[in-house]
C-alpha cells in the first residue's frame, strides 16, 4: 500500500497512479458499470450498483478533472440503476459512446440501420439455431444482446449460438462482442476504447485510469496503453471474477470485484483530499 492505495504491479501502472496523484485536476477516471460498479446478476435489469458506489463517486467528483462511466447500457439506465444522478459533473457514456449524459442532460447519435435489421431477424435466427431454454435477448437501443446465464448449460448455450450470431452480425454490418455469458451485436467502430480515447482528448486529460471486468473492456485497456505511448500516463484496473481471467492478466492492478473497486475509489478520494485540517 502507498498512501493508503494499493500498489500497481507494473511500472507503467505505478507511473499512471503517481501522475493522477500529482495533478488530479488533469486526470480522467473512467469505469465500466456491470461487474465493475455493480455485481453481475441473472437479470441485468436488476443490476443495482454496489453499496457505496454513488457516494464514492461523489467524493471523487470534487477532486479529479473528469469522472466517467463508460458502458454498453443506455446511459439513463446506468444512471438510474447506479443512483448516479446526484454525482456532480459525472459523465456517463452509454452504448459505447453513442450516448452522452451529464448533469441530467442526454444527447445521442442515431443508430446505423444494421441494428434495426439485426433486431428484426434475431428471433428467427435463434429459433432456427435451436436456442436452448433460458436464452433471452436484450434490446439495448444501439445494440442487441443474447444472454445465456439462465440456461441449464450457460457456457454450452453460448458456444452453440456463437456461429449463428456471428453470421447475423456479418449480414447486418455489425460486430460481435462476447461477454460474460452474453454475445452482443453492435455497430463497427463503437467500443469502450474509442469512447475513452475521445473523452480523454475532449477533456485534455493528462493521466487516465480505466477500471473494467470483462472482455468488452479490453478495448479500453488497449486505449490506455496507446495513451501511455503518446505521453499520457495511465493505469488499468481489473475488477476480478472467476468467470473472466484474460482481463486480469492484462491489468496493472487487480481488485476483488465491485467491492474492491469501491474501496479503491474511496482510498483514492482520501489520498487526493489530503489529511483533515485541524479544528481551530
Amino acid at each position: 500500500m502507498a498512501g493508503g492505495l494499493p500498489v500497481p504491479r507494473t511500472p507503467e501502472g505505478r507511473a499512471g497512479l503517481a501522475a493522477i496523484r500529482r495533478d488530479p485536476a488533469r486526470a480522467l477516471i473512467a469505469l465500466d458499470y456491470d461487474g465493475t460498479l455493480a455485481p453481475i446478476v441473472a437479470d441485468p435489469r436488476a443490476a443495482r450498483a454496489q453499496p457505496g458506489a454513488a457516494s464514492a463517486l461523489r467524493e471523487l467528483s470534487w477532486l479529479v478533472g473528469t469522472l466517467a462511466v463508460i458502458t454498453g447500457r443506455p446511459a439513463e439506465v446506468a444512471v438510474e440503476l447506479g443512483g448516479f444522478a446526484a454525482v456532480p459533473g459525472l459523465v456517463v457514456l452509454g452504448h459505447y459512446g453513442f450516448e452522452h449524459w451529464q448533469d441530467g442532460v442526454l444527447t445521442s447519435r442515431p443508430s446505423p440501420p444494421g441494428v434495426a435489421a439485426a433486431r428484426t431477424r434475431l428471433p428467427e435466427v435463434l429459433a432456427h439455431a435451436g436456442a436452448p431454454e433460458g436464452t433471452w435477448t436484450e434490446d439495448k437501443g444501439h445494440a442487441v444482446a443474447v444472454h445465456t446465464r439462465r440456461a441449464a448449460d450457460p457456457a454450452g448455450a453460448l458456444a452453440h449460438l456463437a456461429g449463428p450470431l456471428a453470421e447475423l452480425a456479418a449480414a447486418t454490418g455489425l460486430v460481435v462482442e462476447p461477454g460474460r455469458l452474453v454475445i452482443e451485436l453492435r455497430p463497427h467502430g463503437t467500443d469502450k476504447g474509442s469512447a475513452l480515447t475521445a473523452l480523454a482528448a475532449e477533456r485534455n486529460a493528462l493521466a487516465v485510469l480505466f477500471a473494467g471486468d470483462d472482455l468488452g473492456d479490453r478495448a479500453a485497456f488497449a486505449a490506455v496503453r496507446a495513451l501511455r505511448q503518446a505521453g499520457h500516463p495511465g493505469l488499468t484496473v481489473c475488477s476480478a471474477s472467476g468467470e473472466v481471467t484474460a482481463l486480469a492478466q492484462e491489468a496493472d492492478l487487480v481488485v476483488e470485484g465491485p467491492e474492491g473497486v469501491i474501496a479503491l475509489l474511496g482510498s483514492l478520494a482520501r489520498v487526493l483530499a489530503g489529511p483533515p485540517r485541524p479544528a481551530r
